[in-house]
Order: structure tokens, then C-alpha cells, then sequence
């Protein structure tokens, strides 16, 4: 069966039927569409009849709400698929206009039309199919040649559990009280409310979020992204997709949910936000993590004169497959960590290189962790060239820096046995950017020829994967020897700690040292693969083979030949 980048899924089973088997007609769609599966909820709709159907209001409750989470929940086992419920046709009780009849645009125009409906024969070649199209191009821009498949008898009814239709599915919005609800109670619904987050790498527990307070709001949403100060604290923030990467993937995602809204995105740079100061706001929506600077926000409004907020407290979607040291939650900070060890650009194409050798630029910041990782790629068949260690050799008498060194700086940086005194030299060109454009200018490019002679020694052993450790790889311009640059990253505030510890420096100094070097992120940013060795040896050790696994596969599967 072909497979379609965009689908449209039209779910027509009542909900408290449905939830059961959500999972079966999930697994279903994902084996039809790629990339971006649409979800329209007509709880009722019945496309074996005579008449065209049209599409309805679904008053919102919280019933409807809960099953919108249990299925972002369901989606999340099928990563690869954007799924986004679209809530047009969703309405609280005290908003629910006629729906008009305009055609809504949708980012991705599907490409097939699914449904769970069941037929009678379970036949492919029914009306029910030219009702589904004729349905899906009344409510959604869909691709020309529109397909549609009928899921049933495909997920099939299932062995359910007994009493499995009877069971409650959880709730998603925690109760401001301890009073009873019932799942059939309509949402109160707002003119204007806002929701804040970092929404890097937008996923379902994001879209959970985004859809309450999508469904909260009539007029207006604001929407505070985090950014700068705010990201400081985050896991891994190198690898947080730039601001305006988020705001894209999120103002695609809101419009495509709920076009009549308007949408105020605006850059989060403090903890409140405009929640903390707009007198025009009637609620926020916060996860259970986040509760406790909502309950800030409000006592904020309180002190400048402005009404309390509504709070709506979010429940976080569970990650049932967490790996070692990633959050039991649905997160972007877990996504971050998947992202060790990973490709994240294609690699250089070095054709002055012998073919079956390749070469790998390790760097970071002082106090990574560098060398550790450049020793358990040692340790998996890699030959490493340390670049401190043909720093002495080029500093040492007789060696090719020696020379040009003590003539651009004269005899006072020697001990007495002649050998360059490192510390001097150090304290001579350390904030000095002119002396120490020329000692770099005489090292760099004698360093390069021996890590060249390296690399020859390398291939005459029969190696096939040489690594440069080197801090300074990229200030100066090696990258241009090797065909990926790996760097290793770990907090500031862990470096410092490790320098100190390590070389005995003050903090202060430790500080400085990082502060003459490119920044984590800078060298993130040029960098085809992430390591960290934040966590545990054994954690580094997993994240060094997976990228060196994936590194083996990559040479397998290159060309041979220039």
C-alpha cells in the first residue's frame, strides 16, 4: 500500500469507544502517512447513510480534553509522526457559534483521508470512501488527488480488556479544588489567556498544552517562548533550536489547530511574561512543573493591583521509554540527549585524503572532558593525535617552534637549561591579543604539520579513523584537515568546578580561561557531532560507541573513490 507524507485522520467513534482502541487505529495510520498526521474529532458522524454529512460542533468537556491527551499520549510511540487535533469544530459551552462553511487551510494539505468508521463488509470499494472525501474537501485543503482508506476492519475491533469501555481516562487538568467534576462538564471558555515554555523541538506534551489553552481561549492567545537568561539553566541549551526555529514550528502548529484565534508570540525573558503585567489576560496554562510560577505570577499581579489569573495545572505526559538519566516525562530535555552521539550535519569531503581514511577534529571548552572521550575512542581502534602533545614537541630545543619563538620574545622566557619556560611565555601573551596573534601565528601552522605527519604515521599503520584532540581546533582553522569536528560540552559552572579541582586555580581565573576560548555554543554550532560527560563514565562511555558505531556505518556506506 503506498505510503502518503500527510494524512488527514477522521475519527467518528464516540470517545468513551474510541480511547480503547486508540492505539490499534494509531498504528494503522502510522503505517499510511510519514510525516504529518491530521486528527479531526465528529464523535457520531455516520458516513453510511444517504446524506452528505457535515462537519458539527463538539461541545468542549473535559472528556474531550482528557481523550485529545490520551491520544497525543498514544501518538508519542510513533516519533516520527507530527500529529496535531485539530479543534476548529471543538467549541466551549459558552461559545458555540454556527461553524461556518469556508474551507480551512491546513500547512500540510493531506494526501489521504483515514477513518475509523465501520462498514459493514469491511470492503474498500464503498460509498462511505466518496462520503470521506467529499467530507474531508468541505472542511480542509487537501491535495487534488485525494485518497482515502477505511482503517476498519484493518485495526480490527480488538480484545479488549473487560470492563475497559468503563474506565475513566485520566484527567488532564488537575481539579483547583478537591470538589468531584464529571468527564461531561463543559470547559469554561475565556476571551484571552497565555501559556508559556521553551517548546524546543515541539512535542506532544508541548501539544497538550497548547491545545488547552487553545480550546480556554476565544480571542486571544499569548504565547511567551523562552529565550536568552531563561535558556541558561537548561539541559544541554547548545543544542536548543535557535528562537526563531521555535517560533516558526510553533506559530505553524497553532494556526493549523485553531485558525480563528489570534496569536501573540513574543520572546519570554523574564519568569512572569506578560501574564505577569497584561490586565486584559483571564487565565494562564501550566504544567504541573510550572504550577508554582504560575501561583508567582499571580501573587506578582496582586502586588501591582491586577486580578488574579485562572490557573489551569496541566498533567505531564509520561515517557514510558526513558532511557539512564533522561526524565520520566514526555521532554525536549530528553530529545536533547538522544541528539549525543548523533550526525546532526553532512560531513566534509575531503578528496586530498587516501580513500578509507577518515578523520575526526575533537575539541571543547577546558575542563570537557575532551581527552577522556579522545581516550575511549583509543580505546574502540581510533589513533589519536594529541595536539598538547606536539605543542611540547614543537616548543622543545631543537624543535621547529623553538627558534621563532624565543626570537619573537626573547631570552627571558627560558629557564636556565634553555628549555622555554611555558608559564612565562603564558603570562606574556595571556590578555595580550597582539602577542598572542604572534605566538599563535608561528605555532598553529607547525602544529598542523605534525598532526599531517600524524596522520601519515596512522595510515602506515593501517589505521582508518584518526582523531585530533585539539581545544583550539577550530580558532585555528584545522577543521579543514578533517571531515567531521566532534565536540564535547558540559556546563559552565561544571568546568569551572573541574579546572579548579584540576589545575588548582581560582575561580576567577578558571573563569577567565574559558572566557579567551570559543563558547560551548560556538562550537556547537560548527560541529557535526555532541558529546557530554555531564553524567556518569559509564553513561559517556555509551554515548562515545553509539557515535563511533554510527560513525562505522557512515564509512561503510561512503563512496569509495575521491
Amino acid at each position: 500500500m503506498a505510503v502518503f507524507r500527510s494524512g488527514l485522520l477522521v475519527l467518528t467513534t464516540p470517545l468513551t469507544s474510541l480511547a480503547p482502541r486508540l492505539a490499534p487505529i494509531l498504528t494503522s495510520a502510522a503505517r499510511l502517512v510519514n510525516h504529518t498526521l491530521y486528527v479531526h474529532l465528529q464523535p457520531g458522524m455516520c458516513l453510511g447513510g444517504p446524506a452528505q454529512p457535515q462537519s458539527s460542533p463538539v461541545q468542549a468537556t473535559f472528556e474531550v480534553i482528557d481523550f485529545i491527551t490520551h491520544l497525543y499520549a498514544g501518538a508519542d510511540v510513533h516519533r516520527h509522526l507530527d500529529v496535531r487535533i485539530l479543534l476548529t469544530n471543538i467549541r466551549t459551552k459558552s461559545f458555540l457559534p454556527p461553524l461556518t462553511s469556508s474551507v480551512q487551510n491546513l500547512a500540510h494539505p493531506p494526501e489521504v483521508v483515514l477513518t475509523d468508521f465501520q462498514t459493514l463488509d469491511g470492503s474498500q470499494y464503498n460509498p462511505a470512501k466518496q462520503q470521506l472525501e467529499r467530507y474531508a474537501t468541505s472542511c480542509y485543503s487537501c491535495c487534488p488527488q485525494l485518497s482515502s482508506v477505511l482503517l476498519y476492519p484493518d485495526y480490527g475491533p480488538g480484545v479488549l480488556p473487560v470492563g475497559s469501555l468503563d474506565v475513566p481516562l485520566a484527567s488532564t487538568i488537575s481539579p483547583a479544588s478537591p470538589v468531584g467534576r464529571s468527564a461531561k462538564q463543559p470547559v469554561r471558555g475565556h476571551q484571552r489567556g497565555a501559556v508559556g515554555g521553551t517548546f524546543d523541538r515541539l512535542h506532544n506534551a508541548h501539544k497538550v498544552l497548547l491545545s488547552v489553552a487553545c480550546l480556554l481561549a476565544q480571542e486571544q492567545l499569548v504565547v511567551g517562548v523562552a529565550d536568552k537568561d531563561l535558556l541558561k539553566s537548561k539541559l544541554l541549551p547548545e543544542l536548543l533550536q535557535p528562537y526563531t526555529e521555535r517560533v516558526e514550528h510553533l506559530s505553524e502548529f497553532l494556526v493549523d489547530i485553531k485558525p480563528s484565534l489570534t496569536f501573540d508570540i513574543i520572546p519570554l525573558l523574564d519568569p512572569y511574561g506578560p501574564a505577569g503585567s497584561d490586565p486584559s489576560l483571564e487565565f494562564l496554562v501550566v504544567s504541573e512543573e510550572t504550577y508554582r510560577g504560575g501561583m508567582a505570577v499571580n501573587r506578582f499581579r496582586l502586588e501591582n493591583d491586577l486580578e488574579e489569573l485562572t490557573l489551569y495545572q496541566i498533567q505531564l505526559l509520561k515517557d514510558l521509554n526513558h532511557k539512564e538519566n533522561e526524565e520520566d516525562k514526555v521532554s525536549s530535555s530528553s530529545f536533547r540527549q538522544q541528539m549525543l552521539g548523533n550526525l546532526l550535519r553532512p560531513p566534509h569531503k575531503r578528496p586530498e585524503l587516501p580513500p578509507g581514511f577518515y578523520v575526526i577534529g575533537l575539541t571543547g571548552i577546558s575542563g570537557s572532558g575532551k581527552s577522556s572521550v579522545a581516550q575511549r575512542l583509543k580505546g574502540l581502534g581510533a589513533y589519536v593525535i594529541d595536539s598538547d602533545h606536539l605543542g611540547h614537541r614543537a616548543y622543545a630545543p631543537g624543535g621547529p617552534a623553538y627558534q621563532p619563538v624565543v626570537k619573537a620574545f626573547g631570552t627571558d622566557i627560558l629557564h636556565k637549561d634553555g628549555i622555554i619556560n611555558r608559564k612565562v611565555l603564558g603570562s606574556r601573551v595571556f590578555g595580550n591579543k597582539k602577542q598572542l596573534k604572534i605566538l599563535t601565528d608561528i605555532m598553529w601552522p607547525v602544529i598542523a604539520k605534525l598532526a599531517r605527519e600524524e596522520m601519515e604515521q596512522a595510515m602506515a599503520e593501517g589505521k582508518h579513523v584518526c582523531v585530533i584532540d585539539a581545544a583550539m581546533l577550530l580558532e585555528a582553522g584545522w577543521q579543514n584537515m578533517v571531515h567531521e569536528v566532534w565536540t564535547v560540552v558540559i556546563p559552565e559552572t561544571e568546568a569551572v568546578r573541574r579546572i579548579v579541582e584540576r589545575d588548582g586555580l581560582s575561580e576567577a581565573a578558571a573563569q577567565s580561561r574559558l572566557q579567551s576560548q570559543m563558547s560551548g555554543q560556538q562550537l556547537v554550532d560548527q560541529s557535526h557531532v555532541v558529546l557530554s560527560t555531564l553524567w556518569e563514565p559509564h553513561v559517556t562511555q555509551h554515548q562515545v560507541e553509539k557515535a563511533w558505531a554510527l560513525l562505522q556505518k557512515r564509512i561503510s556506506e561512503a563512496p569509495s573513490g575521491p
